[in-house]
């Protein structure tokens, strides 16, 4: 069981840190670097006097999100004594504190730890103010849930897993490690009809509920993915293209970007089949293979996007998380690699970002330490994944099988 004291420095770490990136949000702190709250104020301040209409922003490329994503724009209705800005901030903070309470319950069960919890701590301290400045917060927090539901209570994880994926897509691949049997036909059946139920819901209630799809697939290549890295250094070599706000991101535009982008939406798909030809070898699914399989998926989804904007570190930081409340997990060392990686983030948007939209020396070299950290962590959690539930079971097995042959053999002739 942990101990209180540890509990007590979790909290007062986790109260101090969150306390400065309130104050940063709030603008009583100058955060260096470019200022991050502008999509809260005027993005989603303007998706929010659409959405409360009644309808989606049919107009808006900007609006690349799943249905449910308009829950969370008008949420910040439910404190009206407060400005759109400063509602939306609180309610990040709520979010926060609730995945922390989530990961200090799950740490008092028999084979759980509170290396979760740090983790957490720490990932959301090191992204800095962008981590309450964006709604991938909350998406992490049902993601969150949803794994920590678990094999325990399948239909909840299944349900939390499809009201994450209406959210923001991603959380799809949070039943991807489900353990055979049971617990896969109970989640995924859950998934479904939660997902169905709650695409219907939105069809009815608003219109344009679907015209995300649209929008998504016209983006191009954002300058902080792993793919962008190529344009960066060409830009040094003659290379014509440009750099400009397209659907809602900074982008390169230009010769070969169509390429470029086509090869990351390669990976992706390279990604997922090596997932789907994991989730047919695998042999042995302990209790932290939901939670690793979901942490390597994302990695692998996160790592081959054309986007990598900095909250998307938020993911994975929760996930990570999730994995490292069992004792069992050999996640430990891809879970450094991406708070590694979310420092470097923090340095990539905001503090240096004019270097990396400039692709000049300073700008390359963070990029190319943050996109490397997360290629590393996505080979590693790989490899582990595949040691301890493909390999070693493997061999395992084979060493039985040795021993009963041997013991049935005749001892002599």
């Amino acid at each position: 069981m942990p101990g209180a004291n540890s509990t007590k420095s979790i909290l007062a770490v986790w109260a101090l840190t969150r306390a400065v990136l309130l104050l940063c949000v709030f603008h009583v702190l100058t955060a260096p670097g470019v200022d991050v709250t502008g999509d809260v104020s005027v993005i989603y301040q303007g998706w929010y006097e659409i959405l409360k209409t009644g309808t989606y922003p049919l107009d808006d490329v900007t609006w690349q999100y799943p249905p449910a994503a308009a829950l969370v724009i008008l949420s910040p209705a439910l404190l009206p004594f407060l400005s759109y800005a400063s509602a939306f901030f609180v309610l990040a903070l709520l979010c926060d504190a609730a995945v922390l309470a989530l990961l200090l319950r799950a740490a008092r069960h028999p084979g759980r730890r509170l290396a979760g919890a740090w983790v957490w701590v720490a990932g959301v301290a090191l992204l800095g103010p962008t981590a309450y400045a964006r709604y991938d917060l909350m998406v992490t927090a049902v993601a969150v849930a949803a794994l920590l539901a678990g094999a325990r209570h399948p239909r909840t994880m299944g349900a939390l897993a499809a009201l994450g994926t209406l959210l923001k897509v991603w959380p799809v691949l949070l039943l991807a490690g489900t353990p055979r049997g049971r617990v896969t036909r109970t989640s995924w059946t859950a998934a479904a009809v939660t997902a169905v139920g709650l695409l219907l819901f939105f069809a009815a209630v608003m219109p344009g509920s679907l015209a995300f799809l649209t929008f998504q697939r016209d983006r191009g290549t954002e300058v902080e993915s792993l793919g962008a890295m190529v344009f960066h250094v060409a830009r040094h070599f003659g290379w014509h293209g440009q750099v400009l706000l397209n659907y809602g991101s900074v982008e390169f535009l230009g010769p070969y970007v169509s390429t470029v982008s086509a090869l990351a939406l390669a990976l992706t798909v390279a990604a997922f089949g090596w997932l789907l030809f994991w989730r047919l070898t695998a042999r042995k699914f302990g209790a932290s293979t939901t939670c690793d399989t979901a942490f390597t998926a994302v990695l692998l989804f996160t790592t081959t996007s054309r986007v990598i904007s900095p909250q998307y570190m938020l993911w994975l930081v929760g996930l990570a998380a999730a994995c490292l409340v069992f004792r069992t997990s050999r996640m430990a060392l891809p879970a450094r690699l991406v708070l590694l990686a979310t420092f470097f983030s923090f340095l990539d948007f905001p503090v240096w970002f004019s270097h990396v939209v400039a692709s000049d020396a300073l700008g390359i070299a963070v990029l190319l330490v943050r996109n490397g950290l997360l290629v590393a962590a996505s080979l590693t959690a790989c490899r582990t994944l595949w040691i301890h539930t493909v390999s070693e079971p493997k061999r395992r097995a084979a060493r039985a099988a040795s021993s009963t042959a041997a013991e049935l053999s005749p001892v002599g002739l």
